[in-house]
């Protein structure tokens, strides 16, 4: 398996401002086997007990190291945890914002492609780097940078690393970051 490299976007305070770039950018993809993927940081049994309630199947491991759902552990026993949910409906997106609360936490919208882009000389893009990151309260996608602002970042190929910034244009934007490679 190979990483897809992320390049962000679009920051604001605003979490439905961010939603709407998202929205812009899935108008545009191949959305064919979309699936959305989640992750938080959470500290507080209120947010996780919300959290599982959105995510029932999620795993989880202590971030002090003890503790996953893997060996059938209580997660409340091991906060904070970092809670994870993976190939999930979209309709579940709007139900993980209201639970995950001010937590630090990434969904991720994972699609079939992104679309030719002549100007650059891109065909179709596949499955393979076509994601968009909506990151809450955090800069960063592995949740270590927790910010009072909300980043949308789109995923792409390193060899298409061109494709980020042609993105951003298609909706209205530029890049506002450095390339990187994402986490699995």
């Amino acid at each position: 398996m190979s990483n897809s490299y992320a390049q962000p976007i679009f920051r604001t305070a605003d979490l439905s401002e961010g939603l709407r770039i998202v929205e812009q950018l899935l108008a545009i993809a191949d959305l064919r086997d979309l699936e959305v993927d989640f992750d938080a940081r959470v500290s507080s049994a209120d947010v996780l007990t919300a959290l599982l309630e959105v995510l029932p199947r999620a795993s989880w491991f202590g971030e002090e190291g003890t503790g996953d759902s893997s060996e059938g552990d209580d997660p409340w026993a091991h906060l904070p945890v970092r809670l994870r949910g993976f190939g999930q409906p979209p309709e579940k997106v709007q139900p993980f914002l209201n639970a995950v609360g001010g937590s630090p936490a990434t969904v991720r919208w994972d699609f079939m492609g992104w679309p030719e882009a002549p100007e650059i000389g891109l065909g179709v893009g596949g499955a393979r780097g076509a994601f968009v990151t909506l990151c809450m309260h955090v800069r960063d996608l592995e949740l270590e940078e927790p910010a009072p602002d909300h980043t949308v970042f789109v995923h792409v190929k390193e060899i298409e690393a061109e494709r980020a910034p042609w993105l951003a244009a298609q909706v209205g934007l530029s890049v506002i970051g450095d390339l990187v490679m994402a986490p699995d």
